[in-house]
């Protein structure tokens, strides 16, 4: 994943904590709905009903995208259905750019639905909002391919920055542009006093080994 631009990455992570896109509970976890435990919790579809950080968040998104690619160098948007559709909308909104997301169905019999008009031999941007295992958007980029986009990015709000992740990304020849990631988010959360220091790496264990982290901590 590319490096990340560090003004935008701490003010990424301060407004989301401001707003509790993003929480942090190492004492006692969040339970998935896979059943899994951890210590945080993100929530970036928040961020649609907070018009000011949701601009700020717009205008990073655009920043980046800029200095990494060039918007000139932009054919469509795509967002990774359905938490990052508005980011995306926002986004193609701002930039003058066609919208498309792609349906991808639970049975796998089924082929990814591109929803919008798109030609081929084309430049696409996949929207993401949050990265855990990147599958998603990996999928997203996948069914882009499949239509004929030959270039493609994905930018996303935040990332876990999971080995999983990385080598999805990798494998499949997507470059990765990230407003913030998961060391950047601790240590705001410690300066701003959302985390002590000492539960940093109590967190940080989890992004480590979250198969396992529950099991260490004395949860299970």
């Amino acid at each position: 994943m590319n490096s990340l631009d560090q003004k935008i990455a701490r003010e990424t992570a301060k407004l989301l904590l401001s707003i509790k896109a993003i929480t942090l509970s190492p004492n006692k976890p969040y339970r998935y709905t896979s059943g899994m435990l951890s210590p945080i919790y993100c929530d970036n579809r928040l961020v649609m009903s907070y018009p000011k950080v949701r601009d700020k968040i717009i205008e990073f998104y655009i920043e980046i995208l800029e200095k990494r690619i060039g918007l000139a160098h932009i054919d469509y948007i795509s967002g990774t259905a359905t938490a990052a559709v508005p980011h995306a909308t926002f986004i193609a909104q701002k930039i003058n750019k066609p919208l498309v997301y792609v349906e991808i169905s639970k049975d796998e019999t089924k082929k990814p639905t591109i929803v919008g008009k798109l030609k081929k031999q084309t430049r696409a941007i996949v929207v993401e909002d949050h990265l855990t295992t990147g599958g998603s958007a990996v999928g997203n980029a996948l069914a882009l391919r499949k239509m004929g986009v030959t270039a493609i990015d994905c930018i996303v709000t935040t990332t876990y920055n999971m080995k999983e992740a990385r080598k999805l990304f990798k494998q499949n020849g997507i470059n990765v542009c990230c407003l913030t990631n998961i060391d950047t988010i601790l240590e705001v959360a410690v300066e701003d006093g959302y985390l002590r220091k000492f539960q940093r790496a109590v967190v940080r264990g989890w992004i480590d080994d979250p198969e396992n982290w529950a099991r260490k901590h004395g949860f299970e």
